[in-house]
């Protein structure tokens, strides 16, 4: 590598500080430039698709049950169809696991490509905030002219409607995550009465309005490079076989612009210095520094640099996919130790993950010893302890549940005679009192093993205590 490409592609001094910040602590105002070209085509495309699957999710059913619900209020989360609620709590930390290992192997593997393809706050933020951005103040250096100007006629029209527009649009994307939280029967419901019949509905989402329309009209890609930690960990999941947005240096250097009619006293590279991959980055940095944390491969450079690299006949791919290594030596290696260590693990969790979830019971329940009392001795001459049971129907259809005593010394006295009728994908809470007569007693504190019935079919066992004083012996 010579040393003018040293200089100039491998200078750290611009890890210093974030492109976003002046050198005296101010917001540095990102104003990328329109682009356009082959990827940002296809980026468009998938935007259109996963931002109509996300509208369409809260709505979405398999077999007539809710696609996906995350409600946090009362614990109940439903994905792909299937309800968890706190008991399946270890099952979710799988689900949870696998996540996490799936984004890491999909980081050491692809880099960043998620945040520029997929993640909601790229989508939103490029795909519809600036578009009408665009539509209403025009490219770039439209937009900083019109920041620059006294407030006129044209500065109030064009900043008037474009704010109308994105409250719109934070009103809009408020109602989706309420219906992802809540359902969308219960937003319905809450967007349908006044304010005052559900004053916590409102003002949450109020809440979310005021949070969207901040993110997208003031903070925006700061959430990527200042919030998001994912950024932060490409230092740790990243190595040189990474596939990342990359400058290809080898070929790119030295830079130096193009002069017609002249000969060249040394050779030059490919880069022709026109600075346009800094102008179209959504975060205002050098792709030709070599990877940062705050590209989010977006591929906007890469668009910009193919037309200019086709206007000066020159090979396309100067900025492209492509790792530290396959520029350095010229191929790619994916499967890597470390990607199939990953893979492996990965895969262990997803059958464990499977196992869990096809062994799970449709119904379980919590049985507890009322808290702050111990037993009663009834005039009848027999002890009664009193018990709180907690069902969990993870089902979508009703369900009957009832609870009786394994050994026949004890007997069930509650409503119904232990019977209760559960509504699908419901939580019930329940009282009775396990009896036994008092001369039968052995032990003040005895294990009681219950059956638990669901649809008259004996489907798990609790054990709990049974508190009692020592029979009185006869004289």
């Amino acid at each position: 590598m010579s040393k003018q490409v040293e200089n100039s592609s491998h200078n750290e001094a611009f890890r210093d500080s974030l492109s976003t910040v002046k050198a005296d602590g101010e917001r540095n105002w990102v104003y990328p430039k329109k682009v356009k070209g082959f990827f940002y085509k296809w980026r468009t495309y998938l935007s259109w698709l996963l931002l109509g699957f996300l509208f369409a999710g809260p709505f979405l059913t398999i077999g007539g049950k809710t696609f996906l619900l995350l409600n946090i209020f009362e614990r109940r989360f439903v994905i792909f169809g299937q309800v968890f609620w706190p008991q399946d709590t270890h099952i979710l930390l799988f689900l949870l696991l696998i996540l996490i290992l799936f984004i890491i192997l999909f980081t050491v593997v692809f880099g960043r490509v998620f945040c520029g393809w997929a993640c909601p706050q790229t989508l939103f933020m490029e795909m519809v905030f600036r578009k009408i951005e665009y539509w209403i103040e025009g490219d770039a250096n439209q937009q900083r002219k019109l920041n620059a100007m006294s407030w006129n006629r044209e500065k109030i029209l064009k900043k008037g409607a474009k704010m109308v527009i994105f409250v719109l649009i934070s009103l809009l994307i408020a109602h989706l995550v309420m219906a992802y939280l809540i359902g969308v029967e219960k937003t319905f419901q809450t967007i349908s009465g006044p304010p005052t019949d559900n004053v916590t509905g409102f003002v949450g989402l109020m809440a979310f309005t005021g949070i969207f329309l901040f993110v997208f009209t003031w903070f925006r890609e700061q959430v990527c490079t200042v919030v998001c930690p994912y950024g932060r960990l490409q230092g740790v999941l990243l190595d040189t076989n990474s596939i990342n947005v990359s400058y290809d240096y080898v070929r790119g250097e030295p830079r130096g612009k193009i002069k017609k009619h002249t000969v060249e006293e040394s050779p030059k590279g490919d880069c022709i210095d026109c600075t346009l991959c800094v102008q179209v980055c959504p975060t205002g940095i050098d792709i030709r520094n070599g990877v940062q944390m705050e590209c989010v491969n977006c591929t906007a450079c890469i668009d910009a640099c193919d037309e200019v690299m086709l206007k000066v006949d020159r090979p396309t791919g100067l900025i492209r996919y492509a790792s530290e290594n396959s520029i350095k030596e010229g191929h790619q290696k994916l499967l890597t130790p470390r990607v199939m260590g990953y893979s492996l693990v990965l895969l262990l969790l997803i059958g464990a993950f499977i196992g869990l979830l096809v062994t799970r019971t449709a119904l379980s329940a919590t049985i507890t010893r009322f808290r702050g009392m111990t037993y009663q001795e009834r005039t009848d001459g027999q002890i009664s302890n009193l018990y709180e049971v907690t069902f969990i129907n993870k089902t979508f259809g009703p369900q009957n549940v009832q609870v009786r005593a394994v050994d026949e010394r004890y007997s069930i006295e509650a409503t119904g005679e232990g019977n209760w009728e559960m509504e699908g994908q419901s939580k019930l809470e329940g009282r009775f009192f396990l009896v036994m007569d008092a001369q039968a007693v052995a032990q003040i504190n005895e294990k009681v093993k219950l059956q638990l019935l669901q649809n008259g079919e004996v489907i798990d066992e609790i054990e709990t205590n049974f508190m009692a004083p020592l029979p009185k012996k006869n004289d």
